[in-house]
């Protein structure tokens, strides 16, 4: 999902490194330092808290890769860079790579750096909105992603609401000062671990409905994206590129807050108090849950992807089948593949 948080923020030249884990050790050396170029999803945050992590601990370096660091000026820019080839990775969105393969783009997802959506309805506690119900004759603030629209009518259709009783109003990036000006009552498209937090620290009070509670199937919200041809030609750089960027999410798992000062650090700009209390919220949903709890960092539930795809074919965001089957792959992931 796009981000909407202005954040100050700047690129990095990064160099990191390979440790795995799970049940099969993977023992990559390289004979000698390669290069790979990461294209992020949109400015420095709290989500890539396991990359700046993994910076300072000088994993990808260890592995023998020199990543460089790319910060998008649009969050549609890294999927087209990663098409047209002029970068070798790019951390992108489940539903944006779904579309992009539904116009022949042969891109696949390779880890879920984030587990579950963190796209949401939101808004501030004077409004009372807490559950889907209570959007009848509300105004809901929007970014103007097609989607955004279909996980409204999906939310409002289980809910019983009629659609035409909720005004839908593109606001933009204004997702937040178009609620504390009180232009919309809600907005679709904040993020429970950004613009829910900002407001809580603003003494707003605000109430979230998260898509996958409320009738979205749920999805993976980050996801590392590469093109099919380059794990066919480079499967052993991304495997340690992938494996390395694991090491720096497990590092933040067991020392939060070493991990909070290795992105501030390296993205001085950032606001301490919103970070930490986004890493905080967000650390849960870097790792697998529930049934898929052994499996190694990165892990895609296919069948959840292949029924979000479903879901996506049924409300003709895309159109072709072939966008869904074998979109994401596990087979880089730590103690996968051959």
């Amino acid at each position: 999902m796009k981000r909407n948080l202005a954040l100050l923020a700047g690129a990095a030249v990064v160099s990191l490194a390979l440790a795995a884990c799970g049940e099969k050790t993977d023992q990559l050396t390289p004979a000698h330092s390669q290069s790979l170029t990461l294209m992020l999803d949109w400015t420095p945050n709290a989500d890539h808290v396991g990359l700046y992590q993994a910076l300072a601990d000088g994993d990808f370096a260890q592995a023998g890769l020199n990543v460089h660091v790319q910060v998008p000026t649009d969050p549609a820019t890294p999927l087209e860079l990663l098409a047209a080839g002029k970068v070798d990775i790019a951390i992108s969105y489940e539903p944006e790579l779904m579309l992009a393969r539904d116009k022949n783009e042969n891109l696949v997802g390779v880890a879920a750096i984030v587990q579950k959506p963190l796209t949401s309805i939101v808004s501030i506690g004077s409004k009372h909105i807490k559950t889907p119900a209570q959007l009848r004759g509300k105004s809901v603030g929007d970014a103007g992603i097609p989607y955004q629209s279909a996980y409204l009518s999906t939310i409002l259709a289980r809910a019983g609401v009629p659609a035409s009783s909720v005004k839908q109003i593109n606001v933009g990036d204004n997702l937040v000062p178009a609620m504390l000006s009180g232009r919309v009552d809600a907005t679709i498209g904040a993020y429970w671990n950004y613009e829910a937090i900002q407001l809580a620290q603003a003494n707003k009070h605000p109430n979230v409905i998260r898509m996958d509670q409320a009738g979205v199937p749920t999805y993976n919200e980050l996801v590392l994206v590469v093109r099919e041809s380059t794990i066919t030609k480079q499967a052993d750089e991304i495997r340690r590129f992938v494996q390395a960027l694991a090491r720096g999410y497990e590092a933040v798992r067991s020392n939060p807050q070493a991990g909070i000062n290795s992105l501030l650090r390296a993205n001085p700009a950032l606001d301490r108090k919103l970070q930490t209390a986004s890493v905080e919220a967000t650390l849960p949903a870097f790792f697998p849950s529930g049934s898929d709890a052994n499996e190694p960092w990165g892990w895609q539930d296919q069948a959840q992807w292949n029924a979000y795809g479903d879901w996506m074919l049924s409300h003709h965001l895309i159109s072709n089948p072939a966008a869904v089957a074998d979109a994401s792959t596990n087979e880089l992931l730590a103690g996968q593949g051959s």
